[in-house]
């Protein structure tokens, strides 16, 4: 009996601190907030990194008082190997079970990148190239290198990626970042084109996209899209030429400085509508749905020409007569060059 006395204090003590320790642990791991102070902290987890590496290098950094205590909860949840890589954002007031919920989800910080309505292939790959959250496997390929990588060979690459803003993790591939927005226009047009007006002059969706590039590069604005596709469907129709300036640009390539010249619409490339016929070859950039569905679903109307009227609207004129007034009012006086 007096030997119970004795260890029954004890045993009473240990459970006390037990209960102190489980108490210590739960208010640390569920109550208190990591010292992240009233700013956001972003960390990296590379793949296969052990938990323990983490919790270390979050201590290191300030942000996690106790790093036993990441690997604990870890452990008695189940959850020690199920922390995923990437790149997270820890926001201030977030715990130790926040964390690791965090963690074991894959709730991993986003970033963006902006294909703009109307850039080209070149100005695409420089964008996607300079950004730093990508990881770059496309440096110094041609585009066709980088077509055939895609999955895609022997296919011109102007215009086939669809212009938005995608957002992606950090580390995510140049290849899976174009691949995405190859299948978002491949998509986006297909669909546009099984809800197509009827009676146009396009063979397939491919040649809509072409018109689309051509609108968009026309005109900056959203209202005349419609205007500009029924003017070029209709001189389609009449076997007329487009005659559209960024078609000759698009076709002199680093040649272009700016400012075009007779001589540049009477130097012929497969891309001059001025001297050929019919679509160009490819797209000219990457069009917006609103061209696509502007080349989808031209205007009516009578008009078979425009011109700039220099406030970035145009002039529209259903004769030829008309078409050189509003050139001589808008264009002769303003610059001396010709355009029709």
């Amino acid at each position: 009996m007096s030997g119970w006395r004795v260890v029954r204090p004890l045993i009473l003590l240990a459970a006390v601190c037990v209960l102190a320790v489980a108490a210590w642990f739960y208010h640390t791991c569920y109550r208190q907030p990591l010292l992240t102070g009233t700013q956001a902290v972003v960390i990296r987890i590379a793949p296969g990194q052990p938990l323990r590496a983490i919790a270390r290098h979050l201590a290191e950094r300030g942000v996690l008082a106790h790093p036993l205590n990441l690997v604990l909860l870890a452990r008695l949840r189940g959850q020690s190997s199920a922390v995923r890589a990437g790149e997270y954002r820890i926001q201030p007031g977030t715990t130790v079970a926040q964390l690791l919920d965090q963690l074991a989800s894959g709730q991993v910080l986003l970033h963006s990148l902006t294909l703009v309505d109307g850039w080209t292939f070149k100005q695409v790959l420089d964008a996607v190239e300079r950004d730093p959250d990508l990881m770059h496997t496309l440096t110094g390929l041609k585009p066709a290198q980088v077509m055939a990588r895609l999955g895609h060979p022997n296919e011109h690459p102007e215009g086939r990626f669809f212009p938005d803003t995608y957002s992606f993790a950090h580390g995510t591939t140049d290849v899976a970042f174009l691949e995405r927005a190859y299948r978002s226009m491949q998509q986006k047009l297909a669909a546009a084109w099984q809800q197509r007006a009827q009676n146009l002059p396009y063979q397939s969706a491919y040649e809509a996209l072409i018109m689309a590039s051509v609108i968009e590069k026309e005109t900056g604005r959203p209202d005349e899209r419609a205007r500009i596709a029924g003017v070029f469907v209709r001189r389609l129709q009449k076997d007329m030429k487009l005659q559209s300036d960024p078609t000759v640009i698009y076709g002199l390539g680093d040649s272009y400085t700016g400012n075009i010249t007779l001589h540049d619409l009477r130097a012929d490339t497969p891309y001059n509508s001025y001297t050929r016929h019919g679509l160009p070859p490819t797209p000219i950039c990457m069009p917006p749905l609103a061209a696509i569905e502007a080349a989808l679903h031209p205007a009516a109307g009578d008009a078979l020409y425009f011109v700039a009227r220099g406030d970035g609207t145009h002039q529209f004129s259903a004769t030829l007569a008309e078409q050189n007034a509003a050139v001589r009012k808008y264009q002769l006086a303003r610059d001396g060059r010709h355009r029709s």
